[in-house]
């Protein structure tokens, strides 16, 4: 499957697209599915998916897999068990706007933590980029009046989106001590495993205080959709990506999620995009291309 798309700016691309049907799809079902139910799930649904890719390496590759354990397990915690769990509970209490705005602090967050624990820090052009495409996701998400972000109000929720993103860069940038070698399919498994297991007792506490799944076609629909596409596919583009390119510039990709949120509402939702969102779009990508286009030395 990867064959196709060694590419990393394009694995990049294309993770965004679907984490950006994830976050949609998230804040759509909040009403009819909690959020650790929706976690546990969803990562059920990944590793049913990755098991009968991961199995056959599991032999081979078990002494590797025991030496890499303490990092296999921090990843998973950060990665699996809770950005996505800490985003959900934020989508209970906060908008879908202010989501967005605290979401696209992942780069800063992970340039900032990459400079602390790898000494790794990106130059002028570089930073310049990181600032005109966090500028461009400001220009959507505030639609072309920054008046709008003064008279914007924070919650409880915006709190649980605030953790999120900082476990998210720790988890970028945590890849970097993944044990080399490591079958990718055998990885996801170790690091879906591992968060499963730190869901289960908050699925089960979750499940005692009355909350269930309201169970329906959009309810499993989503269900689905987030274990395959985000999940299983997404993190298999994500963490090869990062291997190539670096924490710094791939979280850069997470400034693409307003851009697919505006063709994604224009596709299936019929809403015309305006002139705010092409501004947008375009600062986004000229910031993209000002931070990758530089030769690594």
């Amino acid at each position: 499957m990867l064959a196709r798309f060694n590419h990393p700016y394009l694995l990049l691309t294309l993770t965004t697209l679907f984490w950006s049907g994830n976050m949609v799809v998230g804040r759509a079902v909040r009403g009819e599915i909690p959020p650790f139910s929706l976690a546990f799930w969803r990562w059920a649904i990944a590793l049913l998916l990755t098991l009968p890719l991961a199995l056959p390496h599991l032999r081979a590759q078990w002494p590797l897999l025991r030496k890499g354990w303490k990092p296999i397990v921090a990843l998973g915690l950060l990665g699996v068990g809770g950005y996505n769990t800490l985003a959900y509970i934020a989508l209970q209490y906060t908008g879908a706007t202010n989501a967005s705005l605290l979401n696209s602090f992942i780069p800063v967050a992970t340039i900032a933590l990459s400079w602390v624990f790898l000494k790794k820090h990106l130059h002028g052009l570089e930073w310049a980029g990181v600032i005109i495409s966090l500028c461009g996701v400001m220009t959507i998400v505030c639609r072309g009046e920054p008046a709008a972000l003064a008279a914007l109000t924070f919650n409880a929720g915006d709190l649980w989106m605030l953790g999120a993103v900082f476990v998210w860069a720790l988890y970028t940038i945590g890849l970097q001590w993944r044990p080399a070698g490591l079958h990718p399919m055998l990885l996801l498994a170790a690091l879906t495993a591992v968060g499963l297991t730190a869901l289960a007792p908050a699925y089960a506490w979750e499940i005692s205080q009355g909350r269930h799944i309201h169970v329906s076609a959009p309810s499993l629909a989503a269900i689905v959709y987030i274990g395959t596409l985000p999940s299983f596919v997404g993190y298999i583009f994500y963490n090869r990506a990062v291997g190539e390119v670096g924490a710094s510039k791939a979280s850069l990709f997470i400034h693409l999620m307003p851009v697919f949120g505006t063709l994604l509402s224009a596709l299936f939702l019929d809403e015309i995009p305006r002139l705010f969102h092409f501004v947008g779009i375009a600062l986004i990508f000229l910031g993209i291309y000002l931070t990758t286009s530089r030769t690594p030395h």
